[in-house]
């Protein structure tokens, strides 16, 4: 399935048992391989205030397109343990090891 990147920011993420995790804030692209690497999910913060970025391989979502959210089978608990990064201080792109972590923590 294809969709735009405009199609997809802004989306909601919610957990198995519904919970909401945030929201898709961007897509990161390999220009290189022509993919998206990852999705950068907002979560934490209260109005937009404080949330804290994480980013989430694509393969670790599912589209649920009867409620129009990607699912995300982690807790809130995994998710706030996850690797992230503020809106100010984003991770190395070109560091291999930090996209194996990524990919890792939520095994892709």
């Amino acid at each position: 399935m294809n969709l735009s990147a405009t199609s997809i920011i802004g989306d909601s993420v919610k957990n198995g048992a519904g919970e909401d995790l945030g929201n898709i804030e961007d897509l990161m692209v390999n220009v290189d391989g022509g993919d998206v690497s990852y999705a950068v999910l907002s979560f934490g913060g209260f109005l937009g205030i404080g949330d804290k970025l994480f980013a989430v391989p694509l393969q670790a979502m599912n589209l649920d397109t009867e409620n129009k959210c990607f699912v995300l089978n982690e807790s809130k608990e995994r998710l706030e343990n996850a690797p992230g990064f503020d809106k100010d201080h984003w991770p190395n792109q070109s560091d291999p090891a930090w996209h194996k972590e990524v990919r890792s923590y939520y095994n892709i």
